[in-house]
């Protein structure tokens, strides 16, 4: 599984500007509803939801919300560099500036699991990280994302 077939370059907000966790999750919601036609609201509500029983941030300023959902036919994955942190409940206690949403289908067990394991391998990599950060433009960004993963595989 690579980064390439989780996300696409039209689902990275180079500046999100929010001030709070539920709206930097307002603005992920909005993004994938255009990307998969399923409601702003529910995607909302699921991501919600699966926050509510345990903050998704990771530390270093790095959240992986998730969540699955009925009416995707495969992951899809939607990535935030906010424009400034926000306090997500992290466990270091670090505010949040890099977000990388991911949704499945509702039947994908295993392939979540992989999902979410290949986002945190890549948002690890802290030179990649700081890379991203000082990036305000989508196509840089998801160059950065594939081409660490490429470099990680190999």
């Amino acid at each position: 599984m690579d980064v390439e077939t989780l996300i696409e370059p039209g689902a990275i907000l180079p500046d999100l500007r929010a001030n709070s966790k539920k709206q930097v999750l307002q603005g992920l919601a909005a993004k994938a509803a255009e990307i998969t036609g399923i409601s702003e609201r529910e995607i909302f509500e699921t991501i919600l939801g699966r926050e509510k029983l345990g903050s998704t941030a990771v530390g270093n300023g790095i959240a992986i919300p998730h969540g699955k959902l009925d009416g995707i036919e495969r992951i899809i994955g939607v990535f935030a560099r906010l424009n400034r942190p926000v306090d997500f409940d992290a466990l270091d206690d670090q505010p949040v500036d890099i977000v990388f949403l991911l949704l499945a289908p509702q039947g994908s067990g295993a392939d979540h699991l992989k999902a979410l394991s290949k986002v945190a391998r890549l948002l690890r990599n802290r030179n990649i990280v700081e890379e991203i950060r000082e990036s305000r433009d989508s196509h840089t960004i998801y160059a950065l994302m594939t081409n660490a993963m490429a470099q990680n595989a190999a």
